[in-house]
């Protein structure tokens, strides 16, 4: 992998959790290939076994990032037990902290304070370490864009699934419909925060229902993915990469549009689909994201 700085949070396609405590399966991780491996301290982690998961994080985050990934954690709510999950971590200099079940923007306050608190103690640059909420409730997924603008930290946001169905007393199914709102108003509160918007995993093992839910969610404008099973990782990395068609196409918008408005013309019609300049700038932002992507493989 070419490592020319850390990976900005727009070309951060797979986010993996990993079981806190499961010392070689954090130790291989690197290995899959997701962009932000996650150090899950929450339900991954049964209760007994978080001490022997916090001793684990100072020396599993520096080797995470070594080896090109970014290293990232996921803590239980402050209120909880998440304190002491942090406070194990913070000798390890966490690239992102996640922070589950976040339902009010003072959380991510209190979450910004206490991890400044820790940057100051250790020597390490204040305010180097990103924040991620987790949204797991129809009360989190209400107050999204003000969890996001609660702290300059925040640079994405994650939707849970499991979680949400289960506040909205909603019933699983392999397509998903029960999550369409959700995964719709998060995308939009995201936006309009000017955050990334993480969609929830997909947490079912068929492979072709998995690619026909990320195309679902990557239509609706999501380029990032949370991924809780490992044979889902090529997946999300493939189809959150533009393609060699998909460049191609766009390059023909581009240079066809262009050519268009040096003749005076507003608009042009490249396979079928008339060019205007919405049409044209996210075009520009598709080969951009290519060009970007590249950089890092």
């Amino acid at each position: 992998m070419t490592t020319v700085g850390r990976r900005p949070p727009h070309l951060r396609r797979s986010w993996l959790f990993l079981p806190g405590a499961e010392d070689h399966v954090l130790r291989a991780a690197p290995a899959l290939g997701a962009d932000v491996l996650i150090q899950e301290l929450e339900d991954f982690t049964p209760p007994e076994r978080r001490p022997e998961a916090r001793c684990l994080s100072p020396v599993l985050l520096p080797a995470w990032r070594q080896a090109g990934r970014l290293a990232a954690l996921r803590i239980n709510p402050l209120e909880d037990c998440g304190a002491e999950d942090l406070a194990a971590a913070m000798p390890g200099a966490p690239d992102i902290v996640m922070m589950s079940k976040v339902a009010r923007p003072d959380q991510i306050r209190a979450l910004d304070a206490e991890i400044t608190r820790h940057e100051a103690a250790l020597g390490l640059p204040i305010g180097s370490i990103e924040i991620v909420p987790n949204i797991e409730s129809a009360a989190g997924l209400v107050e999204t864009r003000a969890i996001a603008g609660a702290s300059p930290r925040v640079t994405a946001c994650l939707l849970a699934a499991e979680d949400m169905a289960a506040d909205l007393h909603a019933e699983r199914s392999l397509e998903g419909r029960e999550l369409a709102y959700a995964r719709s108003r998060f995308l939009v509160e995201c936006t309009a925060a000017g955050v990334v918007a993480i969609d929830c995993p997909f947490t079912f093992g068929d492979l072709l229902a998995a690619e026909a839910d990320l195309r679902a969610a990557r239509a609706l404008g999501y380029r990032a993915k949370s991924i809780v099973n490992t044979n889902q990782v090529a997946l999300v990395n493939r189809l959150l990469t533009p393609g060699p068609e998909e460049v191609a196409r766009a390059r023909r918008m581009v240079e066809a549009f262009t050519a268009a408005r040096a003749a005076g013309a507003d608009r042009v019609e490249v396979d079928g689909l008339f060019v205007e300049v919405p049409t044209f700038l996210a075009a520009q932002r598709l080969l951009r994201r290519a060009e970007e992507l590249a950089a890092f493989t």
